[in-house]
């Protein structure tokens, strides 16, 4: 069983509390570690808080996981022959504490069985019509494994297959993996855990284009994710937030009488925006957004979660229109996932 969160410093993080009590276990403050907190603190010439002495709470029998990048360690508990792991929440903290502490101890339970884990994700398809598509497939295997979760605006698949050696387990992988990308074919647009925009910036690279992106509701969202990257500057030539009309007219060139017919949020400003960056950036492609993220501004006619992408080339402009839920946060990061998946299949 592996749990993540809830390991900070404030009140509300009980993980090791619950996890003690159902345990029937001591929970008591480890010395050692609240030292190495307290070092960690200092390395940033700061003073620990008292109130992250909490952190340094450990469960009786339980071997502690070192955080090189966060302050909360992880437990590792064998109980009754189940093998728990309370790990922290971040990504950033949580994946290299699994893949160097957890998963080795894991893999060495299962004897000589070598477990390989694979992450297939895919874009503009809902979890319940992915899951119709490719049932029919995993639900043959019971190894590999099949698990399917639906994390913001893609869909991840996740493959766990056990073999006599990690080649064998790869080809289990391989076989069925091959199977998944015959039923939902450019759907996946990664193999191997992949995001987005390594997945585009690796076809910018191999086909040698450039991209300029001009962003109004995503606010520089698009060009942050292109640019984080290694090696972007090969591809990404330049990235303008034009927010409002007159920015739109004087950055990038979109005509005000667009603007005065179809208003910021519409297609032909879309495109125009897209038109627009892609002639001032010289570039191959440009790539634009525009939309209501919320959560005012919207109305009957235009309803927050409204957002037009397009795509402009030499040879075509394309646009989608679409309505996405959730709050601001989560609608600007749906519509960047959209765009660069615009861009994505242009490139295929």
């Amino acid at each position: 069983m592996i749990t993540t969160g809830g390991l900070g410093p404030t009140e509300d993080d009980i993980t090791r509390k619950v996890a003690a009590r159902a345990l029937g276990r001591r929970l008591f403050l480890d010395e050692s570690v609240l030292e190495e907190i307290r070092k960690r603190f200092l390395s940033f010439g700061l003073t620990m808080p008292e109130r992250n002495s909490r952190q340094a709470m450990v469960i009786d029998g339980a071997k502690v996981l070192d955080n090189p990048n966060g302050t909360a360690p992880g437990l590792f508990i064998e109980h009754d022959g189940t093998a728990i792991a309370l790990l922290p929440g971040p990504p950033r903290e949580m994946r290299p504490m699994f893949e160097n502490h957890v998963q080795p101890r894991l893999e060495s339970k299962a004897g000589h069985l070598r477990v390989v884990r694979r992450v297939l994700r895919v874009a503009g398809m809902g979890e319940s019509a992915v899951d119709e598509r490719i049932a029919p497939i995993y639900t043959r295997y019971s190894n590999p494994q099949t698990t399917i979760l639906f994390n913001r605006s893609e869909i991840e698949i996740q493959l766990t297959a056990r073999g006599r050696t990690e080649a064998e387990a790869e080809t289990l992988l391989d076989k069925v993996s091959a199977e998944l990308e015959s039923e939902l074919g450019h759907s996946i647009f990664a193999f191997r855990g992949e995001q987005m925009e390594e997945i585009v910036g690796l076809r910018l690279s191999v086909g040698r284009y450039t991209i300029a992106v001009a962003e109004s509701c995503t606010g520089g969202l698009i060009a942050e994710r292109l640019t984080d990257v290694a090696g972007s500057s090969r591809y990404f030539i330049e990235g303008v937030v034009a927010y409002s009309n007159e920015s739109k007219t004087r950055t990038i060139g979109v005509e005000p009488v667009l603007l005065l017919e179809h208003g910021a949020v519409s297609a032909p400003v879309a495109e125009a925006m897209a038109e627009g960056i892609r002639k001032r950036a010289r570039t191959d492609f440009g790539l634009a957004v525009t939309g209501i993220a919320g959560p005012g501004g919207g109305s009957e006619e235009k309803p927050v979660g409204l957002v037009y992408i397009a795509l402009a080339s030499e040879v075509q402009t394309e646009h989608r229109k679409l309505m996405l839920p959730g709050d601001r946060q989560l609608i600007r990061w749906r519509a960047s996932q959209a765009a660069l998946d615009l861009l994505r299949r242009r490139l295929i």
